[in-house]
């Protein structure tokens, strides 16, 4: 089972990155706290202090199209911020 999804990278969590240390990422919906400490230290060989994790609704939107209105929802997730120890840190961009 693949846990970790796909990092955030906005500027929020890029400013968080960079002054408090914690990265976020895009996770399985089933996945606890201790399973994400345990996949990020073991992808990214750094050491987890602590893990936050939010359910993020998905929202309505409403589109107009040549046939009329569509409705649907975006797609609900987890996402988890982590916070590394003092001298640990994840370069993204690295394999890019």
């Amino acid at each position: 089972m693949n846990i970790l999804i796909k990092p955030v990278i906005t500027e929020k969590m890029t400013a968080e990155a960079e002054s408090l240390n914690r990265f976020g990422f895009v996770v399985d919906r089933t996945a606890n706290k201790i399973e994400i400490k345990k996949a990020v230290e073991e992808t990214y060989d750094v050491t987890v202090e602590s893990v936050r994790t939010m359910v993020c609704i998905g929202k309505k939107r409403t589109r107009g199209t040549k046939s009329g209105f569509i409705s649907g929802m975006t797609k609900t997730y987890k996402k988890a911020i982590v916070t590394l120890s003092e001298g640990d840190t994840i370069d993204f961009y690295s394999n890019i």
